[in-house]
């Protein structure tokens, strides 16, 4: 099993995510990330400053203004967001970010593992709660 097989199964394992980028476009994988946590018994915190609620629930501007810490940031975002979302989870003690497709270049998976993250990254939250 290799490292990103051992983050998936820790990071599933916990009940708290932020989701970076949730939308309430329902055809948008933001929406389908947070909806199907959420269906599967996962307390998660909705992260878009474009929105003040999705389905009903309070949206969040960023990671500081949630009310409590989540153990795992879910990224779905561009790769400019997410350098920026790096600091701020760093910042927070927040050490399980999942980077989905899209989501992680190159400088962005260098400077999470610089920072000694664990990350997964080029997998897909919908796929591994399905398998799950």
């Amino acid at each position: 099993m290799d490292i990103i097989d051992k983050n998936i199964k820790k990071m599933l394992d916990k009940k708290t995510w932020a989701v970076i980028g949730a939308t309430t476009n329902k055809d948008k994988f933001g929406y389908k990330i947070w909806k199907k946590l959420k269906d599967h018994n996962y307390d998660v915190y909705p992260i878009n400053p474009k929105y003040d609620h999705i389905d009903g629930e309070k949206c969040f501007d960023n990671l500081d203004d949630l009310p409590i810490k989540p153990e795992v940031v879910n990224l779905v975002v561009p790769p400019k967001v997410s350098m920026k979302s790096i600091d701020m989870a760093n910042a927070l003690g927040i050490k399980y970010l999942w980077f989905q497709p899209g989501a992680a270049d190159e400088r962005v998976i260098e400077k999470a593992e610089g920072l000694g993250l664990n990350i997964v990254f080029g997998d897909c939250v919908l796929v591994a709660l399905d398998e799950k």
